[in-house]
């Protein structure tokens, strides 16, 4: 399905579509000053400056798992502006977490130089739709704890999650592990 507007339009990718050169003109740099850490069993904010970004070896590994993600029956939407892919989101297939159903929202990202533009909340809206047809009660997140990105979560109605998901708390022991309802249809 693809959805035309404003110069930016979305597909669901293919595995033969998912390469490095897709990535050619994507941005991921994010500078960060201030990340939420738990200290005492409360969420405060922290002075944690640094600058993420992928290496080569980054861009490997999330094309193998896109691929992945795209192979075993998951969700994998890109955002495209002249051409170029500028943002993408992937939920993987596979509902885990009892009572909870969730599907996992693998990532999402949109490159720096179109941030703010509403791409991101436009991708995080068809993952969740996605996810509602594919029988989820919602969508887990293991989310970069940044200032900024956790502002985006929440703006996206996302909440600490009821039962965390071991296998990403022990990958990336600083991310924020959220969750949102999805849109059931």
């Amino acid at each position: 399905m693809s959805h035309q507007g404003s110069h930016i339009w979305y597909k669901g990718l293919c595995e033969n579509e998912i390469n490095r050169e897709l990535f050619r003109h994507f941005i991921r740099r994010q500078e960060v000053t201030d990340c939420w850490r738990r200290e005492d069993g409360k969420w405060v904010v922290k002075s944690d400056p640094f600058i993420d970004d992928w290496s080569e070896e980054d861009y490997g590994i999330l094309v193998d798992c896109l691929r992945n993600t795209v192979t075993t029956g998951g969700f994998v939407q890109g955002a495209f502006c002249g051409g170029y892919l500028k943002g993408f989101v992937s939920v993987e297939a596979e509902l885990f977490g009892g009572e909870n159903r969730y599907l996992d929202l693998s990532s999402i990202h949109v490159s720096e130089d179109m941030r703010g533009r509403g791409i991101g909340g436009t991708l995080f809206a068809m993952a969740r739709e996605w996810a509602g047809k594919k029988g989820a009660g919602k969508l887990y997140i293991s989310a970069h704890s940044a200032v900024e990105s956790q502002a985006f979560y929440k703006a996206m109605g996302c909440v600490e999650a009821k039962v965390y998901n071991r296998e990403h708390t022990e990958k990336e022991p600083y991310d924020c592990q959220l969750e949102c309802g999805v849109s059931r249809s």
